[in-house]
């Protein structure tokens, strides 16, 4: 409707100034007073009309419809005042057939071709008070041929700058459907995930608890309590079941099963470093640099989701290079940044260009790559977004944005989103 009202400005700026050339410049004579009047009304339909279209949730076929019926009267009205059917410019209708086949639905195109050419069998039975003479056979010396061209050129303009926007808009459009559309795919598999995962939790709990009784009864039988390795190594197997009981727990908990308690909240300080101590510890990584550069500190609801996506990160980058991880943490204009860095091989080209997909990964291996393709879920989730790049001294890194009002307790204020900070081109 908006395209269809600039355009309808040039049409109307269009036909005052043929108007008035034709009856100033050319001597013809009009009559200028009801031809004034229709311009007047259709910048008056014009003005008005976007008051209308604006009080509406969306414009239908009929809005559409009754707009390009205006143009058609008016530009009928004109040509009556201007020579009727001997007019040059009556070829200005196919303009208004050709909206219709791109704007409505096959009933409504249908109408306005039968009222176009009943508009125009109007204009050949009734005779106009303007008598324009034409004689084809002198060529360009002829006035009728000189409007033929200049309607024949005006109609190609319009099309090519209307039909351009249109179509400028059909592929915005398109694009946004295709996005939806694989955000949809996307999601269902996270969905299916989910379900898998909730029912191995459940099938796991039963053998995972057994697994902790019988460890925890062998650290106390005299065979192992006498030979401090084999005790050790039970230890480290218990502890390794009871981590494994906790990630079964926290799927459990993230699917909303067991509990129901308030959401922890914590300090963006305190949660960041609790995130970088728990899976140090649990991964019993050596060579771990973390740097904790936040300089705001508000309030944040504990976000499960936001813990289960760094840890994916970091656990690529330590399968990519053990003992070389770094995280860097800070906060920049709104937004909570996560540096990730490994000294490992990198991405290979092929990766970046879809960083995030589903079961891509340079570890050719069933089931790899879900864990960055959960992480980028997660992100956009939260209103963020995920870079990856190849460090230019080799290695790899991915930065982590997250804007901090996802982040913050529903009865806080919250402004409209921050616009993304610049990436950081460091190298």
């Amino acid at each position: 409707m908006q395209q269809l009202s600039q355009l309808r400005w040039i049409a109307i700026a269009g036909q005052l100034t043929t108007v008035l050339v034709v009856h100033f410049a050319m001597g013809i004579a009009l009559p200028l007073a009801p031809m004034l009047l229709v311009l007047a009304a259709l910048c008056l339909f014009n003005l008005l009309g976007p008051l209308y279209w604006r009080r509406l949730h969306h414009v239908r076929e009929r809005h559409l419809l009754l707009a390009l019926l205006v143009d058609v009267g008016a530009l009928t009205a004109l040509l009556h005042l201007a020579g009727g059917i001997a007019n040059p410019f009556v070829f200005l209708y196919l303009l208004q057939v050709v909206l219709a086949a791109v704007l409505l639905r096959p009933r409504a195109r249908w109408l306005l071709v039968a009222v176009t050419s009943a508009c125009l069998l109007w204009l050949a039975l009734v005779p106009s008070p303007v008598l324009l003479p034409a004689d084809p056979e002198r060529g360009l010396a002829d006035r009728y041929v000189q409007g033929l061209l200049l309607c024949f050129v005006l109609i190609a303009v319009l099309l090519v700058v209307f039909m351009g926007r249109i179509g400028e808009v059909l592929r915005q459009r398109d694009a946004r459907l295709a996005a939806l559309r694989q955000r949809a795919v996307e999601e269902e598999h996270i969905v299916r995930m989910g379900l898998l995962a909730t029912g191995a939790a459940h099938e796991l709990g039963t053998p995972l608890a057994t697994l902790a009784v019988i460890l925890g009864d062998w650290q106390h039988l005299p065979h192992f309590t006498s030979d401090p390795e084999l005790l050790q190594d039970v230890t480290e197997m218990q502890a390794q079941v009871l981590r494994c009981k906790a990630i079964v727990r926290g799927i459990l908990q993230s699917a909303g099963e067991p509990r129901g308690e308030a959401p922890h909240l914590t300090g963006l300080r305190a949660f960041v470093d609790g995130m970088a101590a728990e899976w140090q510890r649990s991964r019993a990584q050596a060579g771990f640099d973390y740097r904790n550069k936040i300089a705001q500190d508000p309030t944040i609801v504990a976000d499960a989701g936001l813990r289960q996506m760094l840890f994916n990160i970091l656990d690529n980058a330590h399968e990519a290079s053990p003992g070389a991880v770094a995280l860097e943490a800070r906060t920049r204009n709104g937004w909570l940044e996560l540096e990730v860095d490994d000294a490992g091989p990198g991405f290979a080209p092929e990766m970046l260009r879809h960083f995030g997909t589903p079961y891509r990964s340079s570890k050719q291996a069933p089931g790899r790559g879900l864990g960055l393709f959960l992480a980028v879920n997660v992100a956009r989730m939260l209103g963020g977004t995920i870079e990856a790049s190849n460090r230019p001294h080799g290695g790899a890194r991915v930065c982590v944005r997250i804007p901090l009002q996802a982040l913050r307790p529903y009865e806080a204020d919250r402004d409209d989103a921050p616009a993304p900070p610049p990436a950081d081109r460091r190298g």
